[in-house]
């Protein structure tokens, strides 16, 4: 029996960095973590097509700072984690029946899809005109800049995914009402509210973030009449409840400001790929693209042009990114359904497809360009399938 520390044999089959289809590569026998090779075919083991170097464009949950709290947890994917994710952060959230995450504002907008359970949201504007709903699974909500709210987990608890239009966010640096009553003077809070001092001897030393409550009573019982009315534009979407693109191989919902107006600086694409299916090849020509893994497993090329290409996989919560403009496309390598977002620091969602272009210029031109024939110019649609699949041409996982 080898008794080696540099033995990684007791993994069972341990893959090697060979390409079958060449045979590049040759045998690593050194130390290594054999189940992350493993979660990383395409990145260990790159397609040929692969080439020159890329920065990282991928990053998972798993491997960031969980911020523990009585009342819930968070954990966050910044520019800290995922350099080149300068556009757009992240914060995981859970909050348990009860959990509050305080009372609250940032110097970013807050775009947020519901993972699990349900919540309750409060808002006030500018104007003074306030907001309070319940949100369940696949819901959204926004939050422009500089609004004030509050997110409370309802029975069964919740959690959540929340966005940011800023990829050096910090969850854990907001402007907290605990944190600003901690920091100002009680004689100031007092003439401010027009009450004795001693009616803050028990305010919290500091931001308390998150933190332990009842279960809030109906949302009926909760309601606030202001005087000034409520929002003119929803804070919350039903993004699971909109009709769906549907294509063979799989559907998408896209949701921006032309049906969620609020939403004004994020614009994002919720995606299921079925087994077999791709989301195709194309690109988006106004901002950098954010991804965060749902369900299932998968794989996406990057091209950056002048030969640089880098595939890379990805599993539910991971987080992914393509820069402006970049080529790319998304491959179910499972046999379950693949679920992602797809996010973008803007009002509208906008892509290119690579086929539906060749489609609509002229044949001879992309045939000359190419040096491909008929079979496949008059395979070209001129119509965008944003998720493909064809029988006879899908990915066979090993």
């Amino acid at each position: 029996m080898d008794h080696s520390p540099r033995s990684p044999y007791s993994y069972g089959h341990v893959p090697q960095p060979i390409r079958k289809s060449d045979g590049a590569g040759g045998v690593d026998l050194g130390p290594r973590d054999i189940m992350r090779d493993k979660e990383n075919p395409n990145m260990f083991v790159p397609p040929v097509t692969d080439s020159g170097l890329l920065p990282n464009m991928k990053f998972s949950f798993s491997d960031a700072h969980m911020q523990l709290n009585q009342g819930g947890w968070s954990r966050e994917i910044t520019v800290r984690d995922l350099p080149i994710a300068t556009t757009l952060a992240g914060v995981n959230m859970k909050l348990t029946a009860g959990g509050v995450r305080e009372l609250h504002w940032h110097q970013q907008a807050e775009w947020a899809y519901m993972l699990l359970g349900k919540a309750r949201i409060t808002s006030v504007d500018q104007a003074g005109r306030n907001f309070i709903a319940d949100v369940c699974e696949g819901d959204l909500w926004y939050f422009p800049a500089g609004i004030p709210h509050s997110i409370q987990g309802l029975e069964g608890g919740c959690e959540f995914l929340l966005v940011f239009d800023d990829g050096s966010f910090s969850d854990l640096n907001t402007l907290s009402i605990s944190d600003w009553f901690a920091h100002t003077p009680k004689e100031v809070l007092s003439a401010n509210f027009g009450v004795p001092e001693n009616a803050f001897n028990d305010i919290p030393p500091g931001q308390v973030y998150i933190f332990q409550d009842e279960v809030p009573g109906s949302l009926e019982s909760q309601r606030v009449q202001s005087p000034y009315g409520t929002v003119p534009l929803s804070f919350t979407h039903h993004l699971l409840a909109q009709p769906p693109i549907k294509t063979p191989g799989g559907n998408v919902r896209i949701v921006d400001s032309s049906n969620f107006p609020i939403s004004k600086t994020v614009a994002a694409a919720l995606v299921e790929i079925e087994p077999g299916g791709m989301r195709e090849l194309h690109w988006h020509p106004n901002n950098d693209e954010w991804q965060y893994y749902l369900a299932g497993q998968g794989r996406m090329t990057v091209f950056a042009g002048n030969g640089v290409a880098r595939t890379f996989d990805y599993r539910a919560g991971d987080v992914g990114y393509v820069p402006f403009a970049f080529g790319h496309y998304i491959q179910n390598t499972g046999d379950q359904s693949l679920w992602f977002l797809e996010m973008f620091k803007s009002d509208r969602f906008v892509d290119v497809s690579l086929n539906q272009w060749m489609a609509l210029t002229p044949r001879e031109l992309v045939a000359d360009n190419l040096h491909v024939g008929g079979e496949l110019l008059n395979a070209l649609r001129k119509e965008k399938w944003p998720v493909v699949r064809y029988p006879g041409y899908t990915y066979l996982p090993e």
